[in-house]
């Protein structure tokens, strides 16, 4: 077989110096096979270094916990340099206020004043869509903004209110328990929800569990909020069209049913104010994309639109009695609500599912915002830092009269724009807010609620993507099906089924990767070593008398009986295509594992089964390349030996090169 005088250890350092790149032609059974090779070296692939289980234990947590090395800027210094730098990785802010100067400071009050006027009346907006009394929406812009000041890593994510988590929220505890049957038992729940998604996030920072939020690909995350969007824009007809009786429910259907049978309740005044503003919303929006210089006008234009109308409803309320309008606002600081908090009876299990659906959305939502405008302006957020951040932060919220917050994307893109430097922005926007808390509120009584709903529609419009939709379609048809699937479960069931839809086939599309992963047959391209899938590479030949099959996974109990069935199957495709073409037999099938990252006993099984059927049919089989982990479980199941040193090689093209020069020419 092999020529074991020309096996080199391959850790050893020696058999590669001068070696010279030749080619060997080697005739069998009358057919030349050609193939590269250096000098006829062989060498021996090694097992990885012996360590204990411990060892690999410890390794193995490191890999998955901490993949980012968090700590390793602790390493050989003093203690009191430890105590800083310990300060400085749970609170950042004892990392850049050393530092702050006056030209930051500026910077941030002009970032933070104008984030402030769009933070106030999406705020109000917002927790009119979770079903929340206006005020609440306020309180959830002071008091977490300060939190994250203190605790969040990004320069540039305001946090605030969001639309997905407060359309979440609202749909799920208004089917439990409608806000106008029983107000105080709802913000019990709404608080007692905020405190589970608090708990939640800011465990998976501790726990480093932050990749499960990785299970909500972008391509579902697409889907479902444009769906949300969608919904959300329906539902603010009852604000546009000034209907009293409007649907709770959150389907296409019955919301465009609702509206269309209260025709009666149309309100033409409401209509012509309402789509008056809201075209006026667009346009500025459209104008702070186009021109980006221009962002100013696109995030000044909610709360001039708040002053505007309210203005008009105020000079004008004799005769424009038809519009509905906020009503009274109590003036104040974020009243306790820890007292409030509902830790038993029957809808606990409400609050604690709303908890965490809406604590991985505003999560997911948050940390994405967050790494974008790190990416943009060149410094990087830990992740888990922020999931603690965020998950404290809405801890603190729940005990004070806030509902969710989170990073919003519209919020921090105007603060990016307006030249933010640090989170003090956030510190601006919140003292803004406590202006108005304390003395501004009795401005916003006659605010009408048709100007919320505009606000709402112009500020979720930006959720639907359809040219990353298109995208989608282009690139990878599974996602832009499961993109399909989530939009579709929010528009025609609900919202949460159309979450739960999102993540089943976020979690069938891995499924599907895992238990069916790709294999195809290699060729050498003409004088090189590679072998490439031919399929692939057009200009690569396969070898006679060799089947040399590529695996692209690893090899667990979940695809090992498909892996055996299609290479049992490529074999055989592949005798068929030798004896087409050239009328040889096939002796060798090589499996290049370069690819294989791991494999587990079933894998292993499959291993050792597969070898036993080829050797019936005296086919060999021989592994290439095989990684430091699959080597390692081979050689202590002991089918190493029966591998044996002609059945193991580094390349491919050495084990071309050996096991065909062993071969006898044929008289």
């Amino acid at each position: 077989m092999g020529l074991n005088s020309n096996r080199v250890d391959h850790y050893s350092g020696s058999g590669h110096a001068g070696q010279v790149h030749t080619f060997e032609t080697t005739t069998t059974d009358q057919v030349t096979i050609t193939v590269s090779s250096e000098t006829k070296t062989v060498h021996n692939v090694c097992l990885p270094p012996k360590k204990s289980t411990l060892q690999k234990l410890r390794h193995r947590l490191s890999e998955v916990f901490f993949p980012d090395d968090p700590l390793h800027g602790f390493k050989n210094q003093s203690r009191l340099r430890k105590l800083i730098l310990a300060l400085q990785f749970f609170f950042p802010i004892f990392e850049w206020a050393p530092n702050y100067s006056f030209s930051l400071l500026r910077s941030d009050v002009v970032s933070g004043l104008t984030i402030a006027s769009l933070a106030i009346p999406q705020g109000i907006s917002y927790a009119k869509l979770a079903n929340l009394p206006p005020i609440i929406g306020l309180y959830s812009s002071f008091v977490p903004p300060l939190i994250y000041s203190v605790l969040g890593s990004s320069k540039h994510l305001a946090v605030g209110p969001v639309s997905i988590a407060s359309l979440v929220m609202g749909t799920m505890l208004t089917e439990a328990v409608p806000y106008n049957q029983d107000p105080v038992l709802y913000l019990k729940l709404a608080f007692t929800a905020t405190f589970v998604a608090g708990v939640f996030q800011a465990s998976l920072g501790l726990l480093r569990l932050g990749f499960v939020i990785d299970f909500l690909s972008k391509a579902t995350l697409l889907g479902f909020m444009a769906g949300a969007a969608v919904i959300v824009s329906l539902q603010q007809l009852k604000g546009l069209l000034g209907i009293v009786h409007f649907t709770t429910k959150m389907q296409i259907v019955p919301v465009l049913s609702s509206a269309i049978q209260h025709r009666n309740e149309w309100s033409w005044q409401t209509i012509v104010m309402g789509f008056c503003f809201l075209a006026f919303l667009l346009a500025t929006r459209h104008v702070g994309m186009r021109k980006p210089k221009l962002f100013w006008i696109s995030a000044a234009a909610p709360l001039a639109s708040v002053i505007l109308s309210t203005l008009i409803v105020t000079l004008f309320k004799s005769k424009l009695h038809g519009i509905a309008t906020i009503g009274h606002l109590e003036k104040g600081l974020n009243p306790p609500s820890s007292n409030m908090l509902y830790f038993h009876g029957q809808y606990l299990g409400v609050a604690i599912k709303t908890g965490i659906i809406t604590g991985i959305l505003s999560l997911t939502e948050g940390i994405a915002v967050g790494r974008t405008f790190a990416a943009l302006n060149d410094y990087q957020v830990d992740g888990n830092k922020e999931m603690i951040a965020i998950g404290l932060m809405n801890m603190a919220g729940s005990c004070s009269s806030c509902y969710v917050t989170t990073g919003s994307f519209s919020r921090s893109a105007v603060n990016a724009n307006a030249g933010a430097k640090t989170v003090v922005s956030n510190i601006i926007m919140a003292s803004t807010v406590l202006v108005t808390l304390l003395f501004l509120m009795p401005l916003f009584h006659y605010t009408p609620n048709l100007i919320l709903a505009a606000i709402i529609i112009t500020a979720v419009i930006g959720l639907i993507d359809y040219q990353s939709a298109i995208r989608l379609w282009k690139v990878d048809k599974l996602d832009f099906l499961a993109c399909l699937s989530s939009f579709l479960g929010v528009l025609m069931i609900s919202v949460p089924i159309g979450l739960a839809i999102a993540v089943g086939v976020s979690v069938f599309k891995i499924l599907l990767h895992v238990t069916r992963p790709n294999t195809g047959v290699l060729g050498n391209i003409p004088g090189t070593q590679i072998y490439q899938n031919v399929n692939r590479y057009r200009e690569a030949s396969r070898v006679p008398f060799f089947a040399i099959l590529g695996i692209e996974a690893p090899i667990y109990f979940a695809n090992a009986t498909y892996l055996q069935e299609r290479i049992l199957r490529w074999i055989r495709e592949e005798e068929e295509w030798l004896a087409a073409n050239n009328g040889s037999s096939l002796k060798c099938v090589i499996i290049d594992m370069t690819a294989v990252t791991g494999i587990d006993t079933s894998g292993l099984a499959m291993m050792k089964e597969l070898k036993k059927m080829l050797e019936k049919r005296s086919l060999q089989l021989v592994l290439a390349n095989p990684g430091g982990s699959v080597m390692e479980k081979l050689h202590q199941s002991n089918i190493l030996e029966s591998f044996g040193l002609e059945g193991v090689y580094l390349t491919v093209d050495e084990a071309v090169t050996d096991i065909s020069s062993s071969w006898k020419p044929q008289p």
